[in-house]
């Protein structure tokens, strides 16, 4: 059973990426795309929130059905769909094409994400320590590999319907391949007999919803670090564009390292302290860029920021997919779903703001979300019987 764990885990860490290199391609591709279906920035700004509709879409509407059919049968569908998905954009050749192709390519990716995510709960569920942070960073990864492989193609000047559908056709292979590897739904990982019969309906606990709400805020200060770190350092500090660039480098980049060793730093000092003290990290990095007059310190911030941002929004997650075995699904839509609604909040709630305050003042908004998560931190202490106990020494356990 060891074997098929690892293996289990190997093919979560395989989707974890294509996700994230599927999500990247399209975005390297934007502006190709925009020029092909000759539509405008305006435009293109409406049709994207298409994409978030469509995901939060797939999202509410694959969790339940990852409860009931489990994620070995619903990780493959859905990553074959977001791959199919990944082409449409590239072929489009009007504002209407473009706007079904985004709907149907974010319903696919929110498929997958709520999927990939349940089976990763059930891989931490088996190896008994936490494990989701460092899912959480191939995706990153992924991205950064479609940033590679994007410039590569674009500097070819390959067309995008001719580079996507090559990358549709690969994220089918991987669909396929990493398949057989999943872990099965009718036993836990640890070879441990899961009733079949249904559990009778109930609705979402409040908890679940609780942190949802601080999936929303955390995902949020996310997204303002995606979308206007650069414009930070260009507008407030005059850096030059190169400079600015790596605002969002430093921040992205550090997330992907954080990630990568937040699972050993919740599994001694368990989720409530990665969560307490990695938002309250933030909230310092975040207020360091926000006021610093000098472009190297601000940079200083937007890295601390991400790193201390990196390991709270993968223990949300965990905490939600453990707090029902049998509705972890579900439970995880809940969070992804808000969670995504958060990152796309990000530009619409502070460009408004920026008519009132200069922009770097609006970041203490983000700076005041990541303070309520860091004292809301113990929502993750609660036990929950279905749980895999991981006890830390200050006694906290992996909910």
């Amino acid at each position: 059973m060891e074997r098929s764990l690892r293996s289990g885990r190997l093919a979560t860490f395989a989707y974890f990426t294509l996700n994230g290199f599927l999500m990247g391609m399209w975005i390297v591709h934007i502006p190709a795309v925009e020029h092909r279906a000759g539509i405008s920035h305006a435009v293109l700004g409406w049709l994207l929130l298409l994409l978030g509709a469509g995901a939060f879409a797939g999202m509410q509407l694959v969790g339940p059905l990852t409860d009931r059919f489990g994620a070995r049968t619903v990780v493959p569908l859905s990553a074959a769909l977001c791959s199919a998905a990944v082409v449409l954009p590239g072929l489009a050749t009007s504002a209407w094409a473009l706007g079904a192709a985004l709907l149907v390519l974010g319903f696919g990716n929110g498929c997958l994400d709520v999927s990939m995510n349940a089976h990763a709960i059930q891989v931490e569920r088996g190896y008994e320590r936490p494990v989701m942070s460092a899912f959480h960073a191939t995706f990153s990864i992924g991205g950064v590999l479609a940033a590679l492989v994007g410039a590569r193609t674009l500097s070819w000047d390959l067309s995008p319907s001719l580079t996507l559908g090559a990358v549709a056709l690969f994220g089918l292979a991987v669909a396929a391949l990493a398949a057989p590897a999943l872990l099965r739904a009718e036993a836990d990982p640890t070879g441990q007999a899961v009733a079949t019969e249904a559990a009778p309906r109930r609705g979402t606990p409040r908890r679940i919803w609780m942190l949802a709400a601080l999936a929303l805020m955390l995902m949020l200060c996310e997204g303002v670090a995606n979308d206007w770190s650069v414009l930070h350092l260009r507008d407030t500090l005059d850096a030059p564009a190169a400079t600015a660039a790596l605002a969002y480098g430093a921040f992205a980049t550090a997330m992907t390292v954080g990630r990568l060793l937040a699972d050993r730093v919740a599994a001694r000092y368990g989720p409530v302290a990665v969560l307490r003290h990695g938002a309250s990290v933030a909230a310092v990095g975040m207020t360091v860029a926000a006021l610093s007059p000098w472009i190297p310190l601000a940079l200083l911030g937007w890295t601390v920021f991400g790193i201390g941002l990196s390991g709270c929004i993968p223990q949300l997650f965990s905490a939600a997919g453990h707090a029902d075995q049998d509705a972890a699904g579900a439970n995880v839509s809940r969070v992804a779903g808000l969670g995504y609604l958060g990152m796309l909040a990000g530009p619409a709630v502070i460009g408004p703001l920026t008519h009132a305050v200069p922009l770097n003042l609006t970041f203490f908004l983000p700076v005041a979300f990541c303070v309520l998560a860091a004292c809301t931190a113990g929502i993750l202490r609660t036990r929950s019987t279905s749980a895999v106990p991981d006890e830390s020494r200050d006694g906290e356990v992996l909910t």
